[in-house]
């Protein structure tokens, strides 16, 4: 199954695509999963699997939570969970609610990358991003597959999208079915692998000052 794990919508704020639009893209692609990952919130992944539901496309259930280290992503979480927890905090009420705790860009500065800050490796986590699109040649994935090979966990790929023509850049390679029980065991078995490429640097460019000419309008409306 091909899986991109981390894609934001207009929920998160700063994304500029709708669930809707999400979906149809990921579709063209030939995704078989997705989870569209938002800043603290559940509310655009709520839509996209209502969206999907009796669909070929999957949508797991996710959400970025901003610890007061820095991101981790919940996969399989339903139900919001508060910003501003500790890492522990909030792998905790991760696991309570039957999901596990990935980190995206655990190294990349400018990004709230956890380990930036936070220095505790053993931290209970279940994965991380060894191939996020945006920095498909840095530090940040470079230490990412250093870290998963160290802690034996799951490698994880992701476009980490906020336009939809970046979609699946990077995605994981997943030896699943499409259920959420079947998705959350392989990535804990680490039947998972990490593939793509890195978003051009030109698209994202043309996406970043079309994002400032919003904000600029909006502001001045």
């Amino acid at each position: 199954m091909k899986f991109d794990p981390h894609i934001h919508s207009t929920y998160s704020g700063d994304a500029v695509n709708t669930p809707k639009e999400i979906i149809k893209k990921s579709k063209s692609l030939g995704l078989d999963i997705i989870a569209i990952s938002d800043h603290n919130t559940v509310e655009g992944n709520k839509e996209a699997r209502k969206l999907c539901k009796n669909e070929d496309l999957f949508v797991m259930p996710s959400i970025e939570i901003s610890t007061k280290y820095g991101h981790i992503l919940g996969l399989g979480v339903e139900e919001r969970i508060n910003k501003g927890l500790s890492p522990e905090e909030t792998v905790d009420c991760i696991h309570e609610q039957g999901g596990l705790a990935i980190v995206p860009h655990p190294y990349c500065y400018y990004r709230n990358g956890l380990f930036c800050k936070y220095k505790n490796k053993n931290l209970n986590i279940d994965g991380v991003e060894s191939k996020n699109a945006r920095f498909i040649l840095g530090y940040s994935n470079y230490m990412g597959k250093k870290l998963a090979k160290e802690k034996n966990i799951a490698e994880i790929g992701s476009s980490d999208a906020h336009y939809k023509e970046f979609i699946m850049d990077c995605y994981t390679e997943i030896d699943c079915e499409k259920d959420i029980d079947s998705i959350l065991k392989a990535i804990k078995n680490r039947k998972t692998k990490a593939l793509g490429k890195g978003t051009s640097n030109i698209k994202l460019s043309i996406f970043l000052f079309n994002k400032h000419i919003r904000k600029l309008y909006k502001n001045s409306n």
